[in-house]
């Protein structure tokens, strides 16, 4: 017995030294091998109408996900109807189809406990049904007829205008909603289609018949791109599809081009004035395509800067150690149809607000001047890195990513690709992206709150531009030099 004890103690002190020596390593030694991830791919097959399918089985749970991208959007709408795209999405689905009614089409969905849903955003529409395997066949006919035959009755139409006067009435009520939408005109200027918003006299002025143009202008089945994922089988899902859209033909689809953007590299300084104890800021310029070949050494400088939350420059300086702003950041938006935006937002108190542009402004030319380190440089990589898996987390994520990639033209191993070029970017790449595409000189600077509770007149930045902030409804854009 006193043997066997000896021998079960040798054993656990073996373990437990072992133990002690791994948890006494220090971790900030600890090496491991780079993360190897290839997500499955989505299958690509084209119907005989055009429509554009990517299926991707996942049997772990009896459910099905389809999601619909269909070329059109906000911006293809007539300038004197704007928020027509934006009703003709939402009256598709709550006014149902000519064989059955919204009302009645919400009360099938709910006892299936399915959901199925349409909008159309600023370049793209969108559709989608969630529902049990079991309910296949039935879903797919009633999604299938919402995308080829909706009826947009009037009195959806009247509610769903009535839903968007009321967004509209309140739109002012948010000062980042009116610091965002604003400085979207002042890169494009307020009548570009990438920056126009509805009015009250826009919206009141589309009718029903613009709605049944609109969908038959731009709803075809060669314009949609549609992903399938869940718990089906491949061959019989597409025998499925064809059988829902029978009949369906394929039509002409004309996008008209957008009109060019105006010299947005002009600086000014703008103030709408409203009463408020924060100041809300939008410091920024012209930016880039998604194309663009900088665009990979972009956004790791811009994560170095100010997208990159707490190790960012912009968070580190102007947040931690000056204490100017609760929220502060930046974000290179790519553009698809257009170059998109570079803007600095923060939110800081109205007697510090100049203080905090310039220390905005410092942290921009900093990052173009002063190389990144090389800490920096890896912080950045492995947030990237270690999140671009977080993008494929579910079979339905990845069909719908491989949709959008062939809807905006891109390749179809463009994220791979991307990844790829974060991991060879170098100090010097950072640097030299700065210095091309960030323009202190030309920085569009926009102040929203009460200029007589700033710390300096912000005229200090240039000649001042106050913007007027319209009543509800009437777009915000009058402009005063001061």
């Amino acid at each position: 017995m006193n043997r066997w004890l000896l021998k079960t103690a040798s054993v656990f002190l073996i373990i437990l030294v072992s133990v002690v020596a791994v948890f006494a390593a220090d971790p900030r030694t600890m090496t491991f091998p780079p993360v190897e991830f290839h997500p499955p791919a989505a299958e690509r097959v084209v119907l005989e109408n055009g429509m554009v399918l990517y299926l991707l089985e996942d049997h772990e749970l009896p459910l099905v996900y389809l999601t619909a991208m269909i070329r059109t959007g906000g911006v293809y709408e007539p300038s004197d109807k704007i928020g027509l795209a934006g009703l003709t999405g939402m009256v598709m689905r709550s006014g149902g189809t000519p064989t059955i009614s919204g009302d009645a089409l919400d009360d099938e969905l709910e006892f299936m406990a399915a959901e199925m849903g349409s909008l159309i955003g600023p370049d793209a529409g969108f559709a989608s049904l969630d529902l049990l395997k079991k309910d296949l066949d039935r879903g797919l006919a009633l999604f299938a007829d919402m995308l080829m035959h909706p009826a947009f009755p009037q009195d959806k139409l009247d509610l769903a205008r009535l839903q968007v006067l009321e967004g509209i009435r309140r739109r002012n009520d948010n000062p980042g909603g009116i610091a965002g939408r604003q400085f979207a005109k002042l890169i494009y200027g307020p009548d570009h289609p990438l920056a126009r918003e509805s009015t009250v006299e826009t919206i009141v002025r589309i009718t029903r018949d613009d709605l049944v143009a609109f969908h038959a202008v731009y709803y075809h089945p060669n314009a949609v791109i549609l992903s399938v994922t869940g718990d089906f089988d491949k061959k019989e899902m597409i025998e499925k599809i064809r059988k829902a859209f029978a009949g369906w033909l394929p039509g002409k689809i004309e996008l008209s081009p957008l009109p060019p953007i105006r010299d947005a590299f002009k600086p000014s300084v703008n103030l709408i004035e409203k009463d408020i104890s924060q100041t809300h800021l939008r410091i920024g310029h012209l930016g880039l395509r998604q194309t663009d070949p900088d665009y990979v050494a972009v956004t790791l400088m811009d994560d170095i800067l100010g997208s990159g939350g707490f190790q960012s420059r912009l968070f580190r300086e102007v947040r931690t150690r000056q204490g100017l702003a609760y929220s502060v950041g930046s974000v290179f938006t790519p553009g698809n149809l257009e170059r998109g935006l570079f803007v600095a937002y923060g939110e800081t108190k109205a007697p510090s607000t100049v203080q905090a542009i310039s220390a905005v402004e410092q942290e921009i030319n900093r990052i173009r001047t002063e190389p990144v380190t090389e800490e920096e440089l890896r912080l950045a990589k492995d947030s990237f890195l270690n999140s671009f898996v977080f993008s494929f987390s579910n079979s339905a994520q990845i069909a719908n990513r491989q949709a959008a990639l062939e809807y905006y033209g891109l390749p179809p191993d463009y994220l791979e690709r991307f990844r790829d070029g974060i991991v060879a970017v170098t100090r010097e790449e950072i640097r030299a992206v700065a210095q091309k595409h960030l323009r202190p000189e030309s920085l569009i600077i926009l102040a929203v709150g009460r200029p007589d509770r700033f710390d300096q007149p912000l005229t200090k930045f240039g000649e001042l531009n106050t913007i007027r902030l319209g009543t509800p409804g009437e777009p915000v854009g009058a402009h005063s030099p001061q």
